[in-house]
This record gives C-alpha cells, structure tokens and sequence, in this order.
C-alpha cells in the first residue's frame, strides 16, 4: 500500500476559516430567518475596479481573435505588468527592485505557502504570535514544525507573542532562527511596525543569517509616515528577504487571484556542502516547474490597476474600508473594549470580556447580535482572550454592526 505524508495527519482537523464557515452554516440552517452581518473570513465586499473590469473585457476579446491570442505566458509573468509593479510599486518610492526580481502569480497566500518547497527541511522556523495561519500549517505540512504540544504550540517553531503586554510588538527571536515570517500592517492584529522597529529586525537577520519572509499584502492601507510600505526600504533588506504582495484586498481580486513575490537577485542561502545559492534563481526554477503562470487575462486586469484610472479606483476602493475600520474602532472604543488596529489596516483586534475565550465570544457575538468574527485563539496561543473583525462589509452593514455590538450584555 502506497504511504502518505504524515505530516498532513498531524495538522488540526479543520482550517481556521472553515471551521469558522462550518459554524455559521450551522447558525444559518438552525435560524434561517436571521441575517448575519459577516466580519470574520477577509473577503471584500465592493466590486472589482472598473478600469480592471474594462481591461478584463479587452483581454478576453485578444482571447477570441487568432492575432492577439495568448496560450502559455512567461512563468514569471508578462513584462507588460512586472515593469509596471517595478516603476510604481517601488522606483516610486526610492526602491530599486528589477521586474526580473518580480514573480506574478495566483496570490499572496499561495507563495507564502510554496516558498517553503526552495527551503531546507532543518531550517528553524520563528513566528510572531497571533499570525495568519497559513504560515504554521505549510511548514506543519513540510515537516519542519515537529509535534503540537498541549499548549497549541509546535515544538520546532519559535512564537514571538504580540499582545498588550507589549504593545502587540514582537521581541526579537531568542532561538536564531533561519526563517522569520513578518506580516505588516499585521493580519490578524492590525498593528504596524516603525522603520526604525523594522530596521532592528533586518539588522537582526543580516547579523544572525536568517531570511525574513515579509508579507506586505495590506501595504496599501498604511496612513502613517512612519510605517514602511515596503521592507525593501530599509537598508540591507535585499540581502536577507523577501515579499509578498496581492491585489486582492485592494483592487477586489479576491475571485480573480493574482498577486506577486518579489525575490531579490542579492539574496542567498547556502547547500548542504555550504556553497552559496541565489534564492532568485530556485524560486524561478520552482515556479518554472510547478506553475505555469497567471493567466493573461487575469494579468491585464492587474496592469489597469497601473493606470491613473486604475489608482484613483484602489485608493477609492481602500478609503471605503477603511472608513469602515474606523467606525469600528471607533465604536467598540466608546463601549470600554480594548481594541487596536483599524488605522493602518482594516482588521480590528479586540481584547474580549474578563474571563471570556475567543470562542466563547464568537458565539456571544454571533448569537445576542448576530455579527460573526474571528476567534483570536485560531491564529495562535497568544490570540487567545482576543478577537477579529473586518472592515471589508458594506458600510451600512458596519454602521448596523456597531449598533448591535453597543447593545451587546458584556
């Protein structure tokens, strides 16, 4: 009989959104006559940005005429969209990053998972703590985790925990790490770190020969001045990291999938005999093999984003939410509760009741004002006794949210 990888057996039965999902379903079909206004799974609300929506059309209509057809496309992506990415992106903002240095491809998530397969089995592994699921899981799945201890902790990852204690910023890791995953603005806390705070970390990773995975998917909702949008900007970054990027909680491409991986050409590991090795270079051959591209559609849409049209209609499309993260902010504020994030990101984090758990709370919420959430605890040990809510519903379904919440027996 053939064999499995066991290390798919050792994950927790259900992901976190579809245990969220699968509790609402049930919700719903035990009180079909009541709506739920949903905060909790990320997924936006507003429609996709017209000039993509224009330029989806445009490459569909290529699709159907023999002269402009296009089968298999670059791996890498069409240069018509990474030069794009490459001149507004970051030569923008002072950041020289080459389009051969840039990887489109079907999301953020998707590459924050498969960066692990250009990765040695032995590299230790640091998180901060809450983090976005998909991080432990893929290195769960790669068997680089080692065993879940009774603490919900895996034994092979170091947690850096982000609470109040310590103002949601992670201490630097203890255990010299290989790999250092970094979300900012954070998903779930909504919390950033300063150029000066992201400084230490590159710092860190220069001095300790560690790679820093930074995920910049929320980049575009940064408000202040000090909070990079970029690692890139930071000196010596290029030498120990890379980035993801995604359109999808920008320009609504969360149906459509597309986003990119920057991967510097001055970024190297080493072998097993200690030989140095382009990361560029494997994560290229990797995708060359296991991916054969985003399609050009898809593509086109995102190089309309480009566009003055297309710019005007993303920064629209983020305004709105964030609106919406502010009347949230705002609103459980006034009511006593704890709550940060909502100002550079459109995930609010809030602290729950005294002697309530994450998922005590879920249920509270869900059934005295039927708003749905996400229970902190489901993206680490350190999320317990906290909750997240999203900015990406309708306004008036958020302005309907804060009332029921105010009104909520706490």
């Amino acid at each position: 009989m053939f064999k499995i990888n066991d290390n798919f057996c050792k994950l927790p039965a259900s992901y976190l959104f579809s245990e969220v999902a699968r509790r609402l379903a049930k919700f719903k079909e035990e009180h079909p006559d009541k709506e739920i206004i949903r905060m909790g799974i990320g997924d936006v609300t507003r429609p996709i940005c017209p000039a993509a929506i224009e330029a989806l059309h445009r490459a569909a209509d290529d699709q159907a005429c023999a002269e402009r057809f296009h089968g298999y496309g670059p791996e890498q992506g069409y240069p018509f969209l990474t030069e794009r990415i490459a001149d507004i992106d970051f030569r923008a903002r002072g950041i020289e990053i080459s389009a051969d240095e840039i990887f489109v491809s079907d999301g953020a998530k998707s590459d924050s998972g498969n960066i692990g397969d250009i990765l040695s089995i032995s590299d230790k592994i640091a998180v901060t703590d809450p983090v976005y699921p998909v991080y432990i899981d893929t290195n769960v799945m790669a068997g680089r985790a080692g065993e879940l201890g009774a603490d919900g902790r895996w034994s092979g990852i170091e947690y850096l925990p982000c609470t109040a204690d310590n103002n949601f910023i992670p201490a630097l890791p203890s255990g010299n790490p290989d790999v250092i995953y970094l979300c900012y603005p954070n998903n779930p806390t909504g919390t950033t770190l300063t150029r000066t705070q992201l400084k230490q970390w590159v710092d860190y990773a220069l001095e300790h020969g560690s790679l820093i995975l930074f995920d910049a998917a929320y980049e575009a909702y940064i408000t202040e001045t000090d909070v990079p949008h970029s690692i890139f900007e930071i000196e010596g970054a290029r030498r120990c990291a890379i980035e993801f990027r995604s359109f999808s909680k920008t320009a609504g491409f969360t149906g459509l999938r597309c986003g990119y991986t920057v991967v510097p050409k001055d970024l190297y590991g080493v072998d097993s005999k200690g030989e140095r090795v382009s990361l560029n270079h494997l994560w290229n051959r990797r995708q060359t093999t296991k991916f054969n591209g985003a399609s050009y559609v898809i593509q086109r849409a995102a190089e309309a984003l480009y566009t003055p049209e297309g710019r005007q209609q993303v920064a629209e499309n983020v305004a709105y939410y964030m609106r919406n993260a502010s009347l949230l902010l705002n609103g459980l504020r006034q009511q006593g509760i704890m709550a940060v994030g909502g100002v550079n990101s459109p995930y609010i984090w809030l602290k729950t009741p005294e002697g309530i758990t994450s998922w005590q709370f879920f249920d509270k919420l869900l059934n005295e004002c039927l708003v749905a959430g996400t229970p902190g605890v489901g993206f680490g040990p350190s999320g317990e006794g906290y909750f997240r809510l999203t900015a990406f519903n309708t306004h008036e379904a958020t302005i309907e949210a804060v009332k029921r919440i105010h009104d909520l027996k706490m």
